[in-house]
């Protein structure tokens, strides 16, 4: 089972090929990043793209190359599309890598 460690060592590994993306700042939230996940639990993960980057083909692109890498269900979650009553919460949790 994959720790917070593992996805943020992985994350910073492949820092490259995600930045191509058009992303700005990436993170971990949820079941791992306060280690409370399970073998069935998926990777939250929070992006904020760069401004002239955000596009649907590269939210799915990125999504894609993320299940490959972590061979698993990956929830990817742009920063401002965050709804308020979770805003807060998330913010406090996420782990930049």
């Amino acid at each position: 089972m994959l720790t917070k460690n593992d996805i943020v060592k992985t994350i910073q590994e492949n820092m490259k090929e995600i930045k191509s993306y058009g992303i700005k700042k990436i993170g971990i939230f949820g079941s791992i990043a306060t280690a409370s996940q399970t073998e069935q639990s998926d990777i939250d993960i929070l992006v904020e793209f760069q401004k002239d980057k955000k596009a649907f083909d590269n939210y799915m692109e990125l999504k894609f190359f993320l299940e490959k890498l972590f061979n698993c269900k990956v929830d990817l979650v742009i920063e401002e599309a965050l709804k308020s009553r979770i805003r807060d919460s998330v913010l406090k949790e996420v782990s930049y890598a």
